[in-house]
């Protein structure tokens, strides 16, 4: 039977996604979650079987978003497939900071965690979207340091505007891969 929805069950979202956020999902407990949510442990557990489907549910958006970039980027050629891959990146990683900033810190655990069954197979088209589908080195490498750059940057706490922050990394971005936006 399904639960229903709560202002609980958005707080412990909320909390559990702060606290992944600041001390890494491998660091935090059911037990952390609860303390600063103000609920008991077993209150927690009416809403989600465990941390991992606390995780699965923080995840599914961002991945959900991911998927809609995929489709969008399917039926783009060229420097529009790479202005569409740069943009959407970027508003990704921008929309879902501490998501990021999660996957970073966990890299190791969480590679495997079923959530995140599609990515990788998705950012491997992103990449040859911002690449036009070259597989030479420099252009690898250069995809590479995009995407890594900017979910780093997005996942840290740059002190600077948002619509700011996403002009400077679609323009770094491009000058990177070697589209100089102007």
């Amino acid at each position: 039977m399904a639960r229903p929805p709560s202002a609980l069950r958005g707080h412990i979202l909320h909390s559990a996604l702060d606290l992944f956020a600041t001390r890494g999902y491998k660091g935090t407990s059911l037990h952390d979650i609860a303390q600063v949510v103000g609920c008991s442990k077993a209150s927690l557990l009416y809403y989600f079987v465990s941390k991992e489907a606390i995780l699965a549910e923080l995840l599914t958006p961002a991945g959900e978003g991911l998927g809609e970039l995929d489709a969008r980027l399917s039926g783009l050629e060229g420097g529009q497939a790479m202005e569409a891959a740069i943009t959407g990146f970027v508003d990704l990683a921008m929309r879902f900071r501490r998501e990021v900033k999660v996957l970073f810190q966990d890299i190791p655990v969480l590679a495997g965690h079923p959530a995140l069954g599609a990515v990788p197979a998705i950012v491997a088209r992103l990449m040859a979207a911002m690449v036009d589908g070259s597989t030479d080195s420099r252009s690898l490498v250069t995809a590479y340091m995009v995407i890594g750059a900017v979910s780093v940057t997005c996942a840290g706490d740059v002190p600077v505007p948002d619509q700011d922050l996403r002009t400077e990394l679609i323009s770094g971005a491009l000058r990177t891969l070697g589209r100089d936006p102007r």
